[in-house]
């Protein structure tokens, strides 16, 4: 993300954020549930910005859950093109994207966030790097979806997706289990069918 002169990117779950708050962040993007309480974590922060989107993380509609849309996956390209717009001066910066666990949200965030950023970086590409960030990365594929279409990728995005999550599979078998005991069972599909 050189071209909004982002030197540092962390990708994070709750728990981890008192540990990054001696580490210069200038941008944050949190994405929590809509009934979980303000974070105390960002008091012991030095100054930056931050937006906060709430939805749950779903893939299929639950009763009394928030899916993600694509005003969210809008709102997260907003806050894109704002640290575009903002690069000018800035000599470097750190961007922490987190949501409850850093896993599947903040992972969905950031892979939307560098798509944006280097529009010609081939997809698959692009999930490497998001695993160096955060090795047990599984995007929420919902986002990715929506990130692919305002992006214009085509479905490439989606498609490299796919293979994110079959790499997924075979280095970390327990995902799984996981997925499929938090209703994800289609994400696992899509990476067992290729």
């Amino acid at each position: 993300m050189k071209t909004l002169s982002i030197s540092t990117l962390t990708i994070c779950g709750i728990e981890e954020l008192p540990g990054n708050s001696a580490r210069e962040v200038t941008h944050v993007l949190s994405v929590l549930d809509p009934d979980r309480a303000e974070i105390e974590a960002f008091g012991t922060y030095g100054e930056h910005h931050r937006v906060t989107l709430r939805f749950h993380d779903i893939i299929d509609p639950k009763p009394g859950q928030i899916m993600p849309t694509p005003e969210h996956v809008g709102e997260i390209l907003g806050f894109g093109e704002g640290l575009r717009e903002t690069a000018t001066g800035r000599v470097k910066g750190h961007l922490l994207v987190h949501c409850h666990m850093g896993i599947s949200r903040s992972t969905a965030a950031m892979m939307t966030l560098m798509a944006q950023a280097d529009a010609a970086e081939d997809e698959d590409v692009l999930f490497a790097r998001l695993r160096e960030i955060r090795p047990q990365a599984w995007p929420n594929s919902v986002m990715i979806g929506f990130a692919d279409a305002q992006l214009g990728r085509g479905g490439r995005l989606t498609q490299a997706l796919r293979r994110h999550y079959a790499h997924q599979i075979e280095a970390q078998p327990q995902f799984r289990t996981w997925m499929n005991d938090l209703g994800r069972k289609r994400e696992i599909e899509m990476g067992l069918t290729l």
